[in-house]
């Protein structure tokens, strides 16, 4: 349960964060924003590091280097987020990231990649997917 509260406040977070951050490039530009955000977003975790963190840097080595790309793909995030809000509204683009993100974990879940546990995909979920493909036609089509 726990998981799908923390999971629903992320989605709600991601969405607020990509209105928020095209809102403010408007006034001071994409990449700006980007570094004012990334920037904050450090300095916090920085802060809460030391306050709480009870885990073992030094062991940075042993992690496979693929895994350190957070940051990289976190700044790209950020951008697609933003253009893609801009471009075409809020919901249309979350509902086009929210499609994505669940095809690609379900490629990662069903290929064992990065790690994980392999599990298998029945059909209903693909149905599912296809539903939500099916649902963003609908809300787009101007009828």
């Amino acid at each position: 349960m726990l998981g799908i509260i923390f999971s629903a406040i992320a989605g709600a977070l991601m969405s607020m964060q990509g209105v928020f951050n095209t809102r403010a490039s408007e006034k001071m530009g994409l990449w700006e924003i980007n570094v004012f955000v990334q920037g904050t977003g450090f300095l916090i975790t920085l802060i809460v590091f030391f306050i709480f963190g009870n885990g073992n840097i030094k062991r940075i080595s042993e992690i496979n280097k693929l895994y350190l790309t957070g940051g990289l793909i976190g700044v790209f995030i950020i951008f697609t987020v933003m253009k893609g809000m801009k471009m075409l509204s809020p919901t249309y683009a979350v509902s086009i990231i929210l499609i994505t993100q669940l095809i690609t974990a379900a490629i990662i879940d069903c290929c064992g990649l990065f790690e994980t546990k392999k599990l298998v995909f029945h059909f209903s979920k693909i149905l599912g997917v296809i539903i939500m493909i099916i649902g963003i036609i609908i809300f787009k089509w101007k009828g």
